[in-house]
């Protein structure tokens, strides 16, 4: 028997109503409904009413806010309800909770489930009513609408037989019809298993050719990044190679690189700091609330599966999608409204580091058409961790596989190689079940309990179950000395999963720990103490094969040399295409007020503190620099502090950077700008880049000859300027998918992005800085040499249609030189605000600085512009233009200034003010723009998105 409860506010208002009736009026225009409201559902089976009662009394109801009904409809009078689920079989992250706290309070729930009912008021349509579901509630990839209630939640099924795939005797067109099916591996790649398999007499299995193309696949694998190359006509080393190589640019300060899963630098007091960047592209195209909300929970436990587990001490979130206000026209077929998709990657982000307790505290957002087929979506993530912990181990012949954590359903197959492959308007309804849906509450228990087994010298080896579950987990980790796992211990979310649908899902929340026998009585002690769920599911064995049988069946029986080594090595082309863009000049300037309140108001610009304010950056207690500051806790930050160690004045610095427009017509200069810009963010808070690290991401078009041929130049700039800076990278990602094919064929590359992250350590967090101007009557000084030629990809040339195919280059001369004065001038107190140079150029930086000081400004630009050449001279030019590695600075006099920079090109600017204005002198033309205007035109357009006007 079922018993359904269910709870709504007490007013006639809720905000989840009110949201999606402010979504209802600005996106689809619907003005005839006026209330939205909303009831929570939850169905339980095998409990009677009492019961039912009981649980939503002591669980589920607060009747300060709250009204509930057992088995009776609760809101009245509205028009008409629709109720959305999950579907039967996705995972529902209350699910767990409600059955484990029932059984807290001594009910055996059997089963449940929960939902949303939405009740409409006013007027409406059977055509109105159908948009708003499709386009706000429902996703039919893993929710469907409930139209009646059902006889069991119970999930019943036998589990298919292991296949075997007569794969010997297939010809190159039948091999490549059977790659179709998921595996996405090439012709080559389908020969040499085709031939492994004619050597040793037999065909495979289904589990050994999903293993094999999991483990191939290029999200595992870096088939291209380890490729040979001939770049126009030249052999070029493998980028990985090239990426390694920089490892040797203060080497001393790397514990591990590429090796584990984040990279290890080191700390203070026998303590390392690690870090990792994840992307979540393709998942979050589809589904991007539960994408969103897997990439966060993958990357924390990339942090946690490293040397014997860290601890998560930071969360960042960097985007990029298509305008918000993408005409429907444009969206390409099968694809989500870009609005949906930044709403609700947000969201997914913002439920899973806020329920988990881990401060979200670093992040961007940036708006391009060319990301209208798919978006870019990264989650990272920095971890504290003993130095003598830090290392990588392997497992010993004997060691037991224990897995820890949340159970294995559908969801997550073909998550790896659906990753891999080209997003097509079929994709959205095809790969569905390679979303999964996180678990944050599971994720913090199997936090506590790894990092409770760490501290009790348990833990052998560790890693987590990403892309290809138990597959990549035991396969990777048992590579040296094999293993052989038992499938039907595997706890499972519901019965009637294959073999290798067990073996391959990437359901969420999951490690893999190798556990000497001596040690597991009290490994899963632990586990219990935690409420972790914990298995043991076989044993490393010695025999260097991958062996997997489910109930006395051989479902998988491979040679790891084979599974590891025996992908063939590509070799790759790329050939340099000129790319055709026009030089297109803006008009002079004649109202600056307007073009500058436009550019204040650019998404790349515009303040994102309404997305901020739904993170808790301040979970731990450890923020040292927070993402806004100043008078009204408002003015923007080039990146964060945290203190990991609360006793101690030890910091931990992070940012970022990234430019997707200027990557797009320059991928060499664009990667130049994104280094730059990452390391300008991280030295103008306070950091020393001779204590810090790089993260690389690579988010790529599929590399056909062109985007090779930019692919190379990327990581010959990183190669570069991991030299010039002495800073090496020690991690990275690539992710090669960012295209999109129409129905026609027609190809639809998104632009590429290199994202640069950069974490490192500072000895006291108190000599560090913010960017809001701190008094009037101080002295502005622009430090670097601006380059006012190039304003290619510019927020400026965007709001004025304009374009150029040459972007803003940093001076790399005198870069070095520049980075270290600030952190000096920083570090002894001489500069008492400081901000980068980046999207909105120094009008957006003065502009910002002015918010968050709450104080205006006199600029002069004369300085500037009387050493400018052509275009350069105009001083809308001058205000736009994005130099990276330029900062603007604020000190107390120009004597300071002086001896701060005076060997480094350097401008005194002119001085803040009390009055909330900014006046820009140019020449003998005078331009006053108001404060508080400006501000509007900055905090109002994302604010509106996410809470209607």
């Amino acid at each position: 028997m079922i018993q359904t409860i269910r709870i709504t506010s007490k007013g006639q208002a809720d905000s989840k109503g009110q949201g999606l009736l402010a979504d209802v009026k600005r996106f689809l225009h619907i003005d005839s409904i006026n209330n939205i409201k909303t009831a929570k559902v939850y169905r339980l089976e095998n409990v009677d009413k009492q019961q039912a009662l009981r649980i939503a009394d002591e669980i589920l109801f607060e009747p300060i806010d709250h009204i509930m009904s057992v088995n009776n409809p609760l809101i009245k009078h509205s028009v008409k309800i629709i109720e959305v689920a999950y579907k039967p079989g996705v995972m529902n992250p209350e699910v767990a909770s409600i059955i484990k706290a029932s059984s807290d309070i001594g009910i055996n729930v059997q089963a449940a489930d929960s939902s949303v009912e939405y009740a409409f008021f006013g007027n409406i349509n059977q055509a109105d009513l159908e948009k708003i579901t499709k386009k706000f509630l429902v996703n039919k990839t893993i929710q469907h609408v409930v139209t009646k209630q059902p006889k069991t939640l119970i999930i019943k099924g036998s589990s298919p037989k292991t296949k075997t795939i007569q794969i010997r005797k297939l010809t190159e067109a039948q091999l490549m019809a059977l790659a179709e099916k998921g595996l996405y591996l090439n012709l080559e790649e389908m020969k040499v298993i085709q031939n492994y398999f004619k050597k040793i007499k037999r065909d495979p299995t289904d589990c050994e050719l999903e293993v094999l193309a999991q483990t191939w696949s290029e999200h595992c694998n870096h088939k291209t990044f380890k490729a040979k190359l001939i770049i126009d006509g030249k052999k070029k080393e493998p980028l990985f190679t090239r990426i390694k190589s920089t490892a040797k640019n203060n080497s001393k300060l790397i514990v591990s690189a590429f090796v584990d899963n984040s990279g290890v630098i080191d700390f203070y007091d026998g303590f390392a700091l690690n870090g990792k960047v994840e992307t979540h592209n393709s998942p979050s195209a589809i589904e991007p609330y539960g994408g969103a909300m897997t990439g966060s929970g993958g990357v924390f436990r990339d942090i946690l599966g490293t040397g014997q587990g860290a601890k998560v001490i930071g969360s960042t979130d960097i985007f990029c999608f298509a305008p918000w206000d993408l005409p429907q026209k444009d969206l390409p077929p099968g694809c989500l409204p870009p609005d949906y998709i930044f709403k609700h990657v947000i969201y997914g982000i913002r439920d899973y580091g806020n329920r988990v307790g881990i401060p979200t505290n670093n992040g961007s957002v940036h708006f391009h058409t060319g990301f209208k087929a798919k978006p870019t979506v990264a989650a990272g993530a920095y971890g504290l961790i003993p130095k003598a912990k830090a290392a990588k181990q392997q497992p010993q012949k004997g060691d037991l596989i224990l897995t820890l954590g949340g159970r294995t359903g559908r969801d997550g197959v073909h998550g790896a190689t659906f990753s891999s492959g080209v997003m097509t308007h079929k994709t959205i309804e095809t790969s569905g079940s390679a979303v999964q849906i996180g678990n944050a509450i599971e994720e913090k228990r199997v936090i506590d309990a790894v990092l409770a087994m760490r501290d009790s010298n348990l833990i052998r080896s560790i890693t987590d179950c990403g892309a290809g579950g138990f597959s990549s987990a035991i396969g990777e980790m048992g590579e040296p000395i094999g293993a052989h796992v038992y499938l039907e211990k595997a706890p499972l979310k519901y019965t009637g999963l294959a073999p290798w649908e067990i073996f391959l899902s990437e359901s969420q929340e999951r490690m893999i720990l190798a556990i000497s026998p001596k040690n597991i009585k009290k490994a899963l002690e632990i586990s219990r103490l935690y409420n972790v769920e914990a298995i043991v599911l076989g044993q490393f064995d010695g025999t260097k094969r991958l062996k997997v049988t489910y109930n006395n069946q051989n479902v998988c029986d491979l040679d790891m040399k084979f599974l590891h080594h025996g992908l063939p090595q590509r070799e790759m082309i790329g050939t340099t295409t000129v790319k055709n863009i026009k030089n297109s000049q803006p008009e002079p300037v004649t109202n600056l007020s307007s073009v500058w309140q436009k550019v204040m108001s650019h998404g790349n610009v515009a303040s994102k503190e309404s997305i901020v304010r739904m993170y808790d950056h301040n979970v731990q207690g450890t923020n040292a620099l927070h993402p806004f500051s100043g008078v009204g806790y408002d003015g923007p930050n080039d990146g964060v502090i945290v203190r990991p160690i609360l006793e101690k004045p030890y910091g931990a610095v992070i940012s970022h950077g990234l430019n997707p427009a200027m990557m797009e017509i320059d991928p060499y200069w664009g990667s130049i700008w994104a280094i730059t810009e990452a390391v300008s963010n991280f030295v103008s808070i306070g950091g020393d880049i001779g204590h810090a690290a790089l993260i690389d991401n690579f988010v790529w078009p599929f590399p056909d000859e062109e985007s090779m041929a930019d692919l190379d130049k990327a990581v010959d700039a990183c190669v570069k300027m991991s030299s010039i800076l002495n800073m090496p990278f020690i991690s990275g990602k690539d992710s090669l998918s960012s295209t999109y094919r129409y129905p026609d064929g027609k190809i639809l590359k998104i632009p590429p992005v290199l994202l640069i992250s950069v974490f490192g350590k500072i000895p006291d967090v108190k000599k560090t800085q913010s960017a809001d101007f701190k008094k009037s009557d101080s002295v502005i000084v622009l430090v670097g040499k601006p380059d006012l030629e190039n304003l290619g990809g510019t927020t400026y040339f965007d709001v004025t249609q304009s374009s150029s195919p040459q972007i803003s280059k940093p001076d790399l001369n005198s870069l070095v030189q520049v980075l270290n004065s600030v952190t000096k001038g920083i570090q002894n107190g001489d500069i008492l605000a400081c901000h980068d140079i980046s999207e909105g150029g120094i009008a957006a930086g003065l502009a910002e600085m002015c918010f968050g000081g709450q104080v205006g400004a006199n600029v002069d630009l004369s300085v500037i512009l009387s050493g400018a050449k052509n275009l350069s001279k105009r001083p809308d030019f001058v205000l736009f233009s994005e130099t990276p590695g330029t900062f603007l600075v604020e000190v107390k006099s120009e004597a300071i200034a002086k001896k701060l920079f005076g060997k480094l090109p350097y401008y005194i600017l002119g001085k803040t003010t009390s009055e909330q204005s900014i006046r820009i002198k140019s020449a003998k033309t005078v331009f006053t723009l108001n404060v508080n205007k400006l501000k509007d035109a900055w905090q109002r357009p994302i604010k509106e998105v996410f809470y209607g006007r």
